[in-house]
């Protein structure tokens, strides 16, 4: 009996894998085309029975991890020989890198959330903040890969590296400055300038308090010498 369940449960997970394969490059290319349309989606998909939700894409969180596992591995394959450092002894690990990497970027879809919340008036609470969080999650994933990939490429040093790195980041940068403007446009009624302020200022934010989670982490792993008393 409890071999049948086994088998039962690895026939599971590789249906779910073969399922990743194909619903992976179609919820990015949803994603790339139309981001308001999928923000919008996953705010619908959580109001349905928890085994009927994202039946026909990702879910946002999921999506995440893969992209930025992806990410890593391009890294790793291409550009990690070329890097001329090293990560602090607390990131060494795969696993913990890519931990810290999903944590780190998830601070945008979680302040981009809370800044809606705060505008609409809404009270802020783990119900109410779902929606605008897992809805984030879809524009943060190609925005997360293409930021992770070139830079990496433009710390390799070589020249048609960089070039395409310097590339990666601008497009990423662009594009999730204007998914973001229309979304608080959309669902705010504010102008284009006052959702582009939002978006610019939320994203200073983000990168103060990632700013601050690597520095943590470094000291906490010996990276960064403390200071003499």
């Amino acid at each position: 009996m409890d071999f049948m369940r086994l088998l039962k449960s690895i026939e599971e997970l590789l249906y779910e894998l073969v399922c990743w394969l194909l619903f992976y490059p179609l919820t990015l290319w949803r994603t790339l085309r139309h981001p308001q349309a999928m923000m919008r989606y996953a705010d619908v998909e959580l109001g349905d029975d928890l085994p009927e939700q994202y039946s026909d894409a990702l879910s946002p969180p999921l999506f995440l991890l893969i992209t930025l596992l992806l990410a890593h591995g391009l890294e790793l394959g291409l550009v990690s020989r070329a890097v001329p450092w090293a990560p602090t002894s607390l990131l060494a690990s795969d696993s913990n890198l890519l931990m810290f990497r999903a944590v780190a970027f998830s601070i945008l879809p979680l302040l981009m959330a809370v800044k809606l919340l705060r505008n609409k008036g809404a009270k802020l609470t783990r119900e109410t903040l779902r929606p605008p969080f897992f809805s984030q999650y879809y524009v943060t994933a190609p925005f997360a890969f293409a930021i992770s990939l070139g830079g990496q490429l433009l710390l390799a040093g070589h020249n048609a590296f960089t070039t395409v790195g310097a590339a990666f980041v601008v497009a990423s940068i662009v594009w999730y400055i204007v998914a973001e403007t229309r979304w608080f446009m959309a669902d705010l009624g504010l102008s284009a300038v006052r959702s582009l302020l939002h978006v610019v200022v939320t994203i200073l934010q983000a990168l103060l308090a990632m700013a601050v989670a690597s520095t943590i982490i470094a000291y906490a792993s010996g990276a960064v010498p403390a200071l003499a008393p």
